[in-house]
């Protein structure tokens, strides 16, 4: 259980932070940027959130947003030397998320029309919000290649980003009443 007396440490001062192990680099390290984008990426489905009527999707939302602190303590715990073992307590993303968001995908995916074209971001306000919280997953998910061009990650945090940023895109459709308020890319149309 996390327990936070205090918000403020002062150990951050010198632009330095803690990974989970004690561990401590600088905040502008590739794997401080990959979990803060994935924290960005929470905070923007939380704006999500606040907009949305629908019960169903705000439950998958709410479960995502769960599994995005899971991410983020994966992140923040460099994988153990090869031939060492994870300590019991750390938590890790498993294959059960990503399987879980490619079943609530295809849910959503079966209520919507096929695209004739790309989608502009845009439409009723928790579409643009989803919309937005696509892009800041997909550059959560460039900074954990990054960081996997580095050193080792768990593969299944890099899935993970993967299918939440085609989530939120048929999500965004879904909230567009179905596809039907998507704002449809018109290519060349302001020459």
């Amino acid at each position: 259980m996390v327990k936070l007396n205090k918000i403020y440490t002062r150990t951050g001062d010198s632009g330095m932070t803690g990974l989970v192990g004690g561990v401590r680099l600088s905040k502008a390290d590739v794997r401080v940027t990959a979990y803060g984008d994935v924290d960005e990426t929470n905070s923007v489905i939380g704006l999500v959130r606040v907009h949305l009527e629908n019960r169903r999707l705000d439950d998958m939302l709410a479960r995502i947003q769960n599994d995005l602190f899971d991410l983020g303590a994966d992140l923040a715990t460099p994988l153990p030397a090869e031939g060492e073992e994870d300590v019991e307590w750390v938590l890790r993303m498993s294959t059960a998320q990503p399987a879980r968001l490619e079943q609530e995908l295809d849910e959503l995916n079966t209520d919507l029309e096929p695209l004739t074209s790309f989608v502009l971001p845009g439409g009723h306000p928790p579409a643009a919000y989803l919309h937005q919280a696509r892009t800041v997953c997909r550059r959560a998910e460039r900074h954990c290649v990054a960081l996997m061009n580095a050193t080792q990650i768990n593969v299944h945090a890099l899935t993970y980003l993967n299918r939440l940023s085609d989530f939120l895109f048929v999500a965004a459709r879904w909230c567009n009443d179905q596809g039907g308020a998507d704002v449809l890319w018109v290519p060349g149309a302001n020459r």
